[in-house]
């Protein structure tokens, strides 16, 4: 099975939901749950807007009334600029889900590094191999759209498997030429939405050495994962042989951060160290050996598997990793109603748990699972 054409919609496997947010992903909204909000302000103004989405007929339209609601109600408060950040906002979303809507039954990765690396350094050359092995296992490579390490994932894996994520600076910058041009190049005003766009679309994420732009996205994405606010997936970190660029911001992250009690010795589990684009690969491969997704239906968290775990491996879990569960035991279940209602992932065996907050020991998790025979 090749998991970059088996992929779920996204990693919750349910289109527009945040992956490990427990208080979005329990059930797709209901109008009655959104009429609940404060509308517009004005009941007049709010009927019309009613009237108008349903004239539409378009899909949620109890979310895309709330939206046209807020709008009403920002309006009479916001000032220009606010108003400018929220339009272009919405514009910039809109436009990368529609240009990434096509491409959602194939698994992608997101490559981060710096935009001063040169064709002379062994960084490009591994960003530059890695993409061109990943593109040939089915996968697409998602870059920001600058020079450096950018063009060297579109350079590996070819434009037609590759999208570009720019971001418009002060100083003039084009996209790059493995790039521009290509329908799938999109430009950012905003970084927010810009990050927004990698972690929403990405199935796996390699960062190569990089300044502060490069931490400052691997950080994020720690930390969204280390908080459960988005869904747990591989983080590779990716220095060519002889380099020690990431082993030692490990030993900082180890030494600085949980020695002094800062983070959990469970969150290195978050992230791995590879030193060649072979060990890259199979990081990213075994993630997916029988893990394939996630979602919490209420409380508890149900993981989507490849094979069936025996009545044993279910035993040795609850054993090992019963501090994960904050309440109950690990369960073997079949498909729960809410995702059979969506068509969510409904071939695959399932676990299910009610976790604590210890999203290091998930991951934890995930590879015993995979592990499985």
């Amino acid at each position: 099975m090749n998991p970059a054409q088996d992929k779920p919609q996204n990693p919750t496997g349910v289109p527009g939901v945040d992956p490990l947010e427990p208080r979005s992903v329990r059930t797709r909204p209901t109008r009655q749950r959104v009429r609940r909000r404060t509308g517009s302000g004005d009941p007049a103004l709010d009927e019309k807007v009613r009237e108008l989405v349903a004239g539409a007929e378009v899909p949620d339209a109890d979310l895309l009334e709330d939206i046209v609601e807020t709008a009403f109600r920002m309006a009479r408060t916001a000032n220009r600029g606010e108003m400018k950040l929220i339009s272009r906002s919405l514009r910039e979303l809109g436009r990368a889900f529609r240009i990434f809507a096509p491409y959602r039954g194939v698994r992608k990765v997101s490559i981060f590094g710096s935009a001063r690396t040169t064709e002379q350094h062994d960084e490009y050359a591994s960003a530059r191999d890695f993409s061109r092995a990943i593109a040939a296992r089915g996968w697409m490579v998602i870059t920001g759209a600058g020079p450096g390490i950018m063009a060297a994932g579109h350079e590996g894996a070819g434009a037609a498997n590759s999208f570009g994520v720019g971001i418009k600076l002060p100083i003039e910058q084009s996209a790059n030429g493995f790039i521009a041009g290509d329908p799938k190049l999109i430009d950012f005003k905003y970084f927010f939405t810009r990050k927004i766009t990698f972690m929403k679309e990405s199935d796996a994420f390699v960062l190569l050495p990089g300044g502060y732009g490069t931490l400052d996205e691997g950080f994020e994405l720690l930390t969204l994962m280390q908080t459960g606010k988005t869904a747990i997936r591989p983080v590779v970190l990716l220095q060519p042989p002889g380099s020690e660029y990431w082993s030692e911001w490990m030993t900082f992250v180890r030494d600085h951060l949980v020695v002094r009690g800062l983070a959990s010795p469970e969150d290195l589990s978050l992230f791995e160290i590879a030193g060649s684009v072979e060990e890259a690969i199979a990081m990213i491969e075994r993630f997916y050996s029988n893990y394939d997704s996630a979602r919490y239906v209420g409380e508890r968290l149900v993981l989507r598997l490849r094979r069936a775990p025996s009545a044993a491996d279910i035993a040795r879990l609850n054993r090992d990793f019963r501090d994960v569960v904050a309440t109950g035991r690990i369960e073997a279940i079949s498909i729960t109603p809410a995702e059979a209602k969506d068509g969510d992932r409904p071939g695959l065996p399932r676990i299910a748990l009610r976790p604590g907050h210890n999203f290091g020991r998930i991951r934890q998790l995930i590879d015993a699972l995979n592990a499985l025979p």
